[in-house]
């Protein structure tokens, strides 16, 4: 069971471990957008948005809809916003102690 649950952990960070799902996952922290509002604000091409896309939606950090034409994404569980600014501080930390080390050279 546990093991289980460790993958499943690691399936979700795998999914937002590339920079432009990390910006996508940014851009709809104001709420749900059409992918035609995502594709010109994030100058991604559309082959390789759609495809960041399915993969933040397999993990289960996505959820999506469709309207007519138009496909609409959301974050499925506010959290994720959470474990972003987790990491954001645990970057500025890390950016601490190095400029303390580099300071003492």
């Amino acid at each position: 069971m546990k093991e289980e649950l460790q993958k499943l952990q690691a399936e979700v960070l795998a999914a937002l471990g590339h920079p432009n799902r990390v910006k996508i996952v940014e851009f709809l922290r104001s709420g749900e957008r059409c992918v035609c509002e995502i594709f010109p604000a994030l100058g991604l091409e559309q082959s390789n948005l759609s495809r960041h896309l399915k993969a933040l939606r397999e993990a289960g950090i996505l959820e999506s809809r469709k309207e007519g034409v138009s496909v609409y994404y959301k974050v499925s569980d506010p959290r994720i916003f959470k474990l972003l600014d987790l990491s954001t501080g645990i970057i500025k930390r890390e950016i601490e102690n190095r400029s303390k080390i580099l300071e003492m050279v």
